[in-house]
């Protein structure tokens, strides 16, 4: 706020020079502390004056903004540590890619040895075994052999160099001869005459009624004897049962 001049004049022309000097001074420095704008705008428009606050203040947000932010480094920095955690992660799982593929390699390469592996012996057993079956085979004919040899030379007998007790004596020898060998083999002979009847080793061909108490089920006769080879039904026991018609 400014005082008018003529104002001081009047207020002081009834007083001496030096008390008027005095009143203006100090009317000057009232005015300088009421009215703070006027005095900064003199310094602000003297050009050797301190600059003001609204000077320094544009000047200060200039300086700021032409630098980047603290929280626009740190999110950079952010930024660049997740970009490098990722080809991180990226160069690991292509690693781990990389041994799994290896390893499933190697257990394709033992799968296919151990099926070439089982393919061979697979193969080598059947042909141990059918092997085997013929030397079986090989063996039970080289025992019936013998026997075959004798009958050709009873087949060879005539009227006039033989009786038939001596054929009838051939024959049973060949007989005897054929059953070692098979017995030997594994062949067992079944002769159920006076058994109860079984059907899973006899065929009742006919049926005879009871004679006696407690003939009910039992083989009568062996019409024609059956044959076991080790455990194995080669034929059954053809034979005539006793059944009760009561």
């Amino acid at each position: 706020m400014r005082v008018d001049d003529s104002v001081i004049i009047r207020r002081t022309s009834g007083l001496p020079r030096a008390m008027v000097r005095e009143n203006e001074n100090e009317d000057m420095g009232r005015t300088a502390e009421t009215d703070p704008k006027d005095s900064g705008a003199a310094r602000e428009a003297s050009p050797g004056g301190t600059p003001g606050a609204h000077e320094r203040k544009p000047r200060q947000e200039m300086d700021e903004g032409s630098s980047p932010s603290s929280s626009a480094v740190e999110e950079e920095d952010g930024n660049a540590d997740l970009d490098r955690g990722v080809e991180a992660s990226a160069e690991n799982l292509e690693e781990e890619m990389v041994q799994l593929q290896r390893e499933m390699d190697e257990l394709r390469d033992q799968h296919l040895r151990l099926a070439a592996d089982f393919e061979n012996y697979r193969k080598r057993v059947s042909q141990e075994m059918t092997h085997g079956w013929a030397r079986a085979q090989a063996d039970l004919v080289a025992q019936l052999i013998d026997g075959l040899d004798d009958l050709r030379r009873v087949s060879g007998f005539t009227s006039e160099d033989t009786t038939v007790e001596a054929l009838i004596e051939g024959v049973d020898l060949v007989e005897r001869k054929f059953l070692k060998a098979l017995n030997e083999a594994g062949l067992e002979i079944l002769d159920p005459e006076g058994e109860p009847f079984d059907p899973n080793t006899m065929e009742a061909m006919m049926r005879v009624p009871t004679e006696e108490e407690g003939q009910d089920e039992i083989v009568h006769q062996v019409l024609q004897k059956g044959y076991l080879f080790k455990d194995q039904l080669v034929r059954p026991a053809r034979v005539s049962v006793f059944k009760d018609e009561d």
